[in-house]
């Protein structure tokens, strides 16, 4: 008879907030408020960076044109 699988952890909650808030703010503060806000991984990247596409829960990206967040998505 096989083992009994060990039960995962259940991962904690994805903060809720929407990435559109942080549209607008300089770079700097809306990875601190990202970070305050509990996402774990905040990723900035410069407009047109070639990036995979997997989805990865728990982390924000923001692209980032002179210091300003111009687009903000989760993953």
């Amino acid at each position: 008879m096989a083992p009994n699988p060990t039960p995962q952890p259940t991962p904690p909650a994805e903060p809720q907030d929407s990435p559109d808030g942080y549209v607008g703010l300089d770079a700097e503060r809306a990875e601190r408020l990202a970070r305050e806000r509990g996402w774990p991984t905040v990723r900035s990247l410069p407009p047109g960076a070639i990036i995979t596409m997997e989805y990865r829960f728990g982390r924000m990206n923001f692209e980032v044109r002179d210091g300003r967040v111009t687009r903000a998505w989760k993953g």
